[in-house]
């Protein structure tokens, strides 16, 4: 069976830097304003984690994410996407 996703209808957030001893992924937001509860997918649509703060710089903020899956170590590095609202 081939998934088939909508690139279209998703925005990119940001970039994976890496997992945090917390357990928590941190994002390098490309997007200003994201709101603490976003559900976050990668490419392929799956969905890997949840925003559960943003901290840094307003033009350049960071993320700190709580993962929906067990295969963080492979997100580092990938992008992130949100969906809109269906």
């Amino acid at each position: 069976m081939k998934i088939v996703v909508n690139m279209s209808s998703m925005q990119k957030v940001g970039v994976v830097l890496h997992l945090a001893k917390s357990g928590r992924l941190i994002v390098k937001s490309s997007v200003t304003v994201i709101k603490v509860g976003t559900i976050l997918y990668d490419i392929k649509g799956k969905r890997v984690a949840k925003v559960a703060e943003v901290f840094g710089p307003i033009k350049e903020p960071y993320l700190s994410c709580i993962p929906l899956t067990d295969r963080v170590k492979k997100l580092e590095g990938q992008e992130v996407y949100t969906k809109p609202r269906e």
